[in-house]
Order: C-alpha cells, then structure tokens, then sequence
C-alpha cells in the first residue's frame, strides 16, 4: 500500500541550515578549511580580492559520483558513510553534519566549483542563490549550471562571487588571525610526514597570527608536557602544568590546550579580529565553541586578563552524539560532556587564581622598584621579613588599572602609610616584649613615628588644600556663600586651624535660636532678609559663634556691635543655667563686602578691629578666608618637607618619571 503521507524540505530549512547560518567570513572559510583537511590535502591558499574570494587547495578532489553523492548532498554523514579518519592519511574527519557547504552561500550569491579527482576525472560547475531559491520553491530539486574544467592538477578550487559586504567586511589581517584561532592543525607536520599548511594572498597562516601568544605573560598548559614553543610567547614571564583529566569517572575524558592571562586587559581588545577576552574550545583540530569563558561562571578579577584555547577532542570523540550545533561554534549544554568541562574549567580557574594574584604583585612589584630606584631603596631600608609583603604591595597598586596615571601618585602615598603605620606597630609590639631597653633601639623607632604622623598629617592638609582650591575657583560672590554656608561649619578650620576639632552642640545652638536669637522685631525687612545664618560650636572649652551674612550685604560697626552683643549675652545666659558664669566666648562675622567704616580713610581696619575687642569679636571676608587658609596650610607643608619621609619618597618617583618623559 503507497503511504499518504511524504515529508518536503521547505526553502526556509535551507536558510536556516546554511545561507543565514553563519554572519562572517571566518567562520565560511574555516568550513573550506575543514573540507581540504578532511580531503587529506597539504595546503590550502585563499586569496582574498575586491569583488572575489578563491580557496584552493591539493587535496584527493571529487570525481561526479562525490560530487552529488556528497558535496551536492545536504545532511551527508561523512562519518556514518566513510568512518571516522580519511582513507589514507587515517586524518580524524572534521565534517559531521554535511551542511558545511551551504555557509558558502552565507558570503557570497555566486559560487563556482573546479575539482580534479585522483585519477584525473574533473568537473566544474556554478550555484547562484537566486536560482536555488527558484528551483526548491517549484520543484524542491536544483541542477548546478555546468562549466568548463581548468585545472590540471589534483584539488579544488572553489570561487565565491557576488560578495555580501557586510559578511565579507574583515581585512586581510584580520581574518588571518581568525583562522589562526580557529585550528591547532594548521602548520601540522605528523610523524608519517604528512603535513597541514595554509595561506592568505600568498602569506602562510601560523601561531603568530593568533596575536595573543605574543601578549602572555603568565600560562598554564594541560597536560605533561609544555606544548607552546618558546619562541611563541616572548612576553611570558612564568608558565605551569596542570593535568588534563576532567573528571576521574571517564579517564578517557582529557583535554590539553592552555589559557593564559596578560599585563593589561586592554592588550586584549583587538577592532579587526574581535576580543581576545575569551576561552576557544577545540577538537579534532578545529573550534567547536568560540567561546566557552561567560559560561563559566568565573567573575574574579583574573577573568579580565585571561585568554586561551583549550583542547577537548573527547567532545567528538568516535561513537558518541553530536555535541556541537548545527554552525559548529557552540555546544548543546546540558550534555554530560559539556557539563564536565565548564565544571573543571571554572575548578581549574578557581584554583590557579589566588597564584596568579601573587605573580602578578611580584611581577609588578619588580617593575616598580626597576622603574623607581626610590623604592628600590625604601625596600633595603625594610627589615628582610617585611620586604616581600611590601613588594607585593607595591606590585598591586602598580597593577591597578587607571584612566588618569596621575591617580598612581595618591594610590603609592595612601599604600606606603598605611603599610610604614602597620611596620611600626609591629617594631614598637616587639620592643615592647623586651625587658630592657636602650636609646639606641628607642630613639629611631621614636624618629620613624614621628615621621609617619607627619606625613599622616601632611595627607590631611593636602586634602584641606585641594578643598580651598575649588574654592577659589568660585569667583561669584553667591555662590562662594552657598557653597561657605554649606560645608563651613563642618570646618571651622578654614576660620582658624586651631578650631579642626571644633564639636557641634546641636542642642545648645537649637536652644539658642529658639528662645534667644528672634531678633525680627528689632530688624526691618531687609534686614531680617541679611542675617541667613548664625552656629555655635566648642573647641577646648572655647564657644565659637559664627554669624554668615548674605554676601552683598554691607554692615556696619554699630550694626555688628548691636547684633553682637544680643549674640553674646544670649549664649552667656544660656551658659550660666549650665553652671558655666564666665565662659570664654569668640564671636566671628563672616562677611562678603567690607564693613562701611573699613573704607573711611579716617576709621579703616583698625578702628573696625578695636570696636569689636571688647566682644572678642572680629571680621573676616570671603576671600580672606580662603587666602588665609591657603596660606597656613601651605606654609605648614613646607615645614614638614624635611619629616615627611612618604612624601620626599614620591617626589623622588615624580622626578624619575618626569626624566623618563623629558
């Protein structure tokens, strides 16, 4: 009985499985790639032009029984059919799925194909897109337009015509290194003298193509042998084995292949041939995963550095299911086979992690002293049990990753203090275990805490600086009272250095304003209006009030002297209930423009200062304030130049890097 029913390949399977599979040209041409190995040849050119790809290679060709039966066959199991190696060379075929040949098409509209099989029999013949798509949509059978054969030597030529731009847009220089990292059997050489070699507009394809080996300084390989020549990694600093079983379960399950980290993440961020940040899984020579890395689950700071390319050939190993799909650059994932391998890799990672934190701060502890003969110094001035830890933490901050190089400075000066800080507490633990001691221990261990709480200090006063600085950039007189009124009273040092450990009394200043301070009714409006703000503060039993006045206002002494008064009395009643009858009160008017009789040239500042003594009051100005500031604070670096050994230890580092760049 004929059956009723019959399965069709409808056009969009077609798509799917070839012409909109694959989205750049590396991936295509890998699949060329992989055909002329599989067909036991011993080299591959391609050759790249404005309007055509041509990939040529010498292999065994196709006579017309392998031309239908196979390369016109989709879904041709070449495995299935031809076992697992290549009849002669006993090469491990790379081909799987028989829908390779379709990527062609995913790069070019056109495609033109000229074989000579072993024993002399040659077909050419042309393929267009269009006429693909018209012959499955009416008939679901396509005839390629036969042409006339040229070559007269073994092996394929396949020409792509008709490029698509976009797939086909990678340079030269880029797809070179593509493909370099997509085999580890190009420039293959087996121990039967068989030999893989391909080229790229007549230059051969190689290790040194891949453009990551050259940036490796730190490797790991799998295995028990190193398999990375020498002369491929010339950066590399340090390099380790690691086994290859990836579970002890399945001992066939190995892998070999390496990953490796370098200096800077930025030496992996490549334009032409995408990002090197990733980890390749490959087997039987050729990339089944671009990039197995995000899967991992592995988010320490090591991951940014890391490249590699690991070789899983137990992934297709003879016998077992298709793990890849259907482009062959990912891997269906809850297979047991990928699900063992992420799971080692990320306990590989895991585990060399912590060892590549401290080769890393060695390594870039080195530098540091090899680029600063200041440090260098500093290190022989340690004891010899400190010098390693100081050295790592001098390789760490030299391994922090900066957009501005400036901020190194600041990151050196906050490490060595902190680290000189906890070295003298050490020193000073044990002097303090000794029975007895003499001056000549206590003495530099006294001399050395007295230059640490200098530079301490000193870190301090720079930041007080950089604070006055902006200041002074606020040439309107509103916004400097904006920016006063908010964080002055939080630093009363800008009025008076004495006045840094100046404490609120919220309580006291609340009171003050509540029940003391409602001067509204002796004010008019404007005035009222002027008087935006008054705080009290403590420092060292001194009582400290602070009137801000709006900065375009102009008082005079009376007003000051009438304002003040009401101000001291005030707090003094409110003292006295706190038992406190003769406080020592100081009373500051900080002001925007000068006080009306300053400018009398019969009056001027004196007469201004002598009025407001008796309320120990006085007068300062907005820029005053901060040239006052400046002033003190500046004056008191240059006095503490000589004490502070941190700080002459990064002038030292600053004038070596500025004769490095002169």
């Amino acid at each position: 009985m004929e059956s009723p029913y019959e399965m069709r390949l409808d056009l969009r399977v077609l798509d799917h499985l070839g012409i909109k599979l694959y989205s750049n040209a590396a991936a295509v041409l890998s699949e060329a790639v992989a055909n002329s190995w599989d067909a036991e040849a011993t080299f591959v050119s391609i050759r790249l032009s404005q309007g055509s790809i041509e990939i040529e290679d010498d292999g065994l060709g196709m006579n017309l029984a392998q031309i239908n039966g196979r390369f016109l066959t989709v879904g041709y199991d070449k495995r299935h059919v031809e076992g697992e190696v290549s009849p002669a060379k006993k090469r491990p075929f790379m081909g799987r799925k028989g829908i390779g040949k379709l990527a062609l098409f995913s790069i070019a509209d056109t495609i033109e194909i000229d074989s000579r099989a072993v024993g002399g029999e040659a077909h050419a013949f042309r393929m267009k897109t269009a006429d693909i798509r018209t012959a499955m949509q009416a008939t679901k059978e396509y005839r390629p337009v036969p042409l006339s054969p040229t070559r007269t030597e073994q092996g394929t030529l396949i020409r792509l015509l008709d490029l698509k731009r976009r797939a086909t847009a990678a340079t030269e220089s880029g797809l070179r290194k593509r493909i370099a990292r997509r085999f580890t059997i190009i420039g293959y050489e087996g121990t039967n003298g068989d030999r893989f070699n391909v080229e790229i507009n007549g230059n051969p394809v190689g290790p040194h193509d891949r453009d990551d080996l050259n940036k490796l300084e730190f490797l790991w390989e799998f295995g028990s042998e190193e398999r990375l020549r020498v002369e491929s990694v010339p950066r590399l600093k340090k390099r380790h084995l690691r086994p290859g079983v990836v579970t002890e379960q399945k001992a066939d399950w190995m892998v070999r292949g390496w990953f490796g980290t370098v200096a800077e993440p930025k030496q992996l961020k490549s334009s032409e041939s995408g990002s090197l940040n990733t980890l390749t899984v490959v087997a039987r020579g050729r990339l089944i995963q671009e990039n197995i890395l995000d899967k991992l689950n592995f988010n320490r700071l090591m991951s940014n550095y890391l490249t590699g390319q690991i070789e899983a050939d137990f992934l297709d190993a003879p016998g077992l299911e298709d793990i890849a799909t259907s482009d062959r650059q990912r891997l269906i994932e809850d297979d047991e086979r990928y699900v063992a391998l992420t799971h080692f890799l990320r306990s590989e990672l895991v585990a060399v992690s912590d060892q590549w934190t401290e080769m890393r701060n060695e390594v870039r502890g080195k530098q540091a002293e090899e680029e600063n003969p200041a440090l260098k110094e500093w290190l022989q001035g340690l004891p010899e049990g400190q010098v390693p830890a100081a050295r790592r933490l001098l390789g760490l901050i030299q391994g922090v990753e900066l957009e501005d190089e400036s901020e190194r400075r600041d990151l050196f000066r906050a490490g060595l203090t902190a680290f000189e800080r906890l070295r003298l507490r050490e020193e000073s633990h044990k002097l303090g275990e000794q029975k007895a001691l003499t001056a000549e221990q206590l003495l530099p261990l006294l001399a050395d805490l007295a230059s640490l709480e200098a530079a301490m200090y000193s870190d301090i006063v720079r930041s007080r600086l950089d604070v006055i600085r902006k200041f002074e950039g606020l040439v309107d007189g509103n916004a400097k009272e904006k920016v006063l009124q908010e964080h002055l009273f939080k630093n009363l040092w800008l009025l008076d250095p004495g006045w840094e450990r100046a404490t609120e009394s919220p309580r006291i200043e609340q009171t003050l304003k509540n029940e003391f301070m409602d001067f509204a009714d002796d004010l008019d409006e404007e005035q009222s209006k002027g008087r935006i703000d008054i705080r009290y503060r403590t420092n060292a039993g001194e009582h400290i009030l602070v009137e801000l006045k709006r900065a375009h206002r102009q008082m005079s002494v009376p007003e000051l002297i009438e304002q003040g008064s009401k101000y001291v009395s005030a707090l003094k009643t409110l003292l006295a209930r706190q038992n406190n009858s003769t406080p020592s009160i100081t009373l500051v008017f900080l002001l925007g423009r000068a006080v009306k009789e300053e400018r009398d040239p019969h009056l001027g500042r004196n007469y201004v200062a002598e009025s407001l003594q008796p309320l120990r009051a006085r007068v300062m100005y907005y820029d005053q304030l901060i040239n006052q500031a400046q002033a003190q604070y500046a004056a008191y670096l240059e006095r503490q130049k000589d004490k502070d050994k941190v700080g002459a230890l990064l002038e030292r580092i600053e004038a070596t890097k500025q004769a490095k760049s002169d």
